[in-house]
């Protein structure tokens, strides 16, 4: 264990990363969430939380978000340079900082997001995504690259992470100008043709720009694999795919 950094995550152990995706949140008090928290709902998904069980944050955050999420974690997945044991890709939480997509969480923990607002201004958000950002600054070389998933027109997250990060953290392009739904089209469509997106610094860049075209339609055999993708990133959180 590094002397002198006794407190941070047992993951900052484990090696050197090349490249770490920080996937965006999912939001945990709207429509989609009162269905997981409903006693009488009768999807796997809830059923299971409801018995007790822990579940992925990574697929309830899939049901949560739909296709935006989908498309983020299955994107990481497939991009993420990280030595084997180390997370390529880490969740924003409203309470608990930075977390492994493969973390479990109960029912109760969900709730205990949904209580917290996703604000950098309110202390119980930004004082566990500081104390984790700074681990994982800590625990990674200069020239480490740290990829945003998510909106960059907001101060709710972006604010922290700059803070920390500085010019190290960076975003698809791509994503300006974009809804939630064409971002996750997007994510997907970049794992299906193996093209990563270009990525650009999240310190000076345009917050909104103007909304790019729809996305051009895929030839088939592209698409049979990206409705693939998509039917297997939505298999886990059991929500139906494309």
């Amino acid at each position: 264990m590094p002397n002198g950094n006794e407190n941070l995550p047992a993951w900052c152990y484990l090696g050197l990363v090349k490249r770490v995706f920080l996937l965006s949140p999912a939001r945990t008090g709207g429509e989609r969430a009162q269905l997981i928290f409903n006693p009488n709902a009768g999807f796997e998904l809830a059923r299971r939380l409801h018995r007790g069980e822990a579940r992925p944050i990574g697929e309830i955050f899939s049901f949560l978000s739909g296709l935006y999420f989908r498309g983020k974690i299955t994107y990481a997945a497939t991009f993420a340079k990280a030595p084997k044991g180390v997370p390529g890709s880490l969740v924003i939480t409203s309470n608990r900082g930075l977390l492994p997509v493969e973390t479990h969480i109960t029912l109760k923990e969900l709730r205990d997001f949904a209580a917290v607002d996703l604000d950098h201004l309110e202390d119980l958000f930004k004082g566990p995504l500081k104390r984790d950002a700074t681990a994982l600054a800590k625990c990674l070389p200069n020239k480490f690259e740290l990829i945003l998933l998510g909106s960059i027109s907001t101060r709710k997250y972006t604010q922290t992470l700059l803070e920390v990060f500085g010019e190290r953290l960076k975003f698809p392009g791509a994503f300006v100008g974009r809804g939630d739904m064409s971002r996750g089209g997007l994510l997907l469509r970049a794992v299906a043709t193996g093209q990563e997106l270009e990525y650009e610094p999240v310190l000076g860049a345009v917050l909104k720009g103007k909304r790019p075209g729809r996305l051009r339609p895929i030839d088939p055999q592209l698409r049979a694999l990206y409705n693939k993708l998509a039917r297997s990133a939505a298999a886990s959180a059991g929500t139906p795919g494309p």
